[in-house]
């Protein structure tokens, strides 16, 4: 075990320990919200802190890994991954800060010390993006055990640009905001004031448009997709079916256009102030429709499969090769 914890801090020493950080925080957090009663716009007031941690953990350790995989650019995006820890740890310690004092982190600028707090944080999350923006067009020249995954890791990865880069659009104030100033600039929430009914634990609004549900669920594209594309690998040991590396790599692509559609999906719902547990008219026919859709076309990939000759893996690998995977 030792001697597992030391390979994996040697991936990339400073996303590592900011990983073993969020682990600390997130256990301190966890224990605040049971012990603290407060709350912060409705919300325990840990709870936020303990999200931002455990998200913060993935995202650190997917990228540590990453960059000690890479054949090429591995030392600028050494480089790069340290920043990357840096802006997060920063950002966390911020948020870690304004629970404890009992107030919001994000859009506050009531008094001089959260406008502070808030642009440092901006700046910091603005720096991060770029950093991940330049790191993620190194991961194009890696090449994984699978072509499903090494496809899965670069759709997750541009998928997770779009999803991070969705908090930009919380960051512009509300018209209520600029005709009536409080000290708040900027939502998550469309139509309503952020905070009011959410879903449990992650305080999604129940009631409205919510930009973190598609902020959250594009970010961790990085780690779903190449989670789906190993599934499907382990199990094609049980059903031969599903062992031809093309087939697995067709069936990752389908879940990847899927995953990736959902994310515009909700990215549209919040726009239009609809809550992601009350969805209505078009938005509802489109989800059904690309579940439906996404469904045949996994469908179709294996029904073809099924009726093409089994390549051996000698000729997948010289045909995905002449494909550029």
């Amino acid at each position: 075990m030792t001697a597992a914890l030391r390979r994996a801090f040697a991936w990339h020493p400073p996303l590592m320990t900011v990983a073993a950080f969020m682990i600390l925080c997130a256990a301190l957090c966890a224990a605040a919200i049971t012990f603290d009663p407060r709350e912060i716009l409705g919300a325990p007031a840990w709870a936020k802190p303990l999200k931002f941690c455990l998200s913060i953990l993935l995202y650190t350790v997917t990228w540590a890994w990453l960059i000690a995989h890479l054949p090429r650019w591995r030392r600028f995006a050494r480089g790069l991954g340290t920043v990357i820890a840096v802006t997060l740890l920063t950002e966390q310690v911020l948020i870690v800060w304004a629970a404890a004092t009992g107030t919001t982190s994000h859009f506050n600028v009531s008094t001089g010390p959260h406008a502070i707090v808030w642009a440092t944080m901006a700046v910091s999350i603005t720096v991060m993006y770029l950093c991940t923006f330049i790191t993620s067009a190194a991961v194009f020249f890696l090449r994984l055990p699978s072509p499903a995954i090494t496809f899965a890791v670069r759709a997750g990865a541009i998928i997770a640009l779009f999803g991070i880069g969705i908090a930009f659009l919380m960051t512009a104030p509300t018209s209520a905001q600029i005709t009536a100033p409080t000290g708040i600039y900027g939502a998550h929430s469309v139509g309503v004031d952020d905070g009011g009914p959410g879903v449990p634990i992650l305080g999604w609004s129940t009631t409205a448009g919510d930009y973190r549900v598609a902020h959250f669920v594009g970010m961790h594209a990085l780690q779903v997709l190449p989670l789906i594309a190993l599934t499907l690998q382990l199990v094609a040991r049980r059903v031969t079916h599903l062992s031809a590396a093309s087939l697995q790599l067709r069936l990752t692509v389908v879940a990847a256009v899927v995953y990736a559609a959902a994310t515009v999906l909700l990215t549209l719902q919040a726009a239009l102030g609809e809550s992601v547990m009350r969805p209505s008219g078009a938005i509802l026919v489109a989800g059904w429709a690309l579940i439906c859709c996404g469904a045949i076309a996994a469908i179709a990939v294996v029904v073809a499969a099924l009726r093409t000759p089994v390549q051996t893996d000698a000729t997948a690998r010289f045909e995905l090769a002449n494909n550029g995977l």
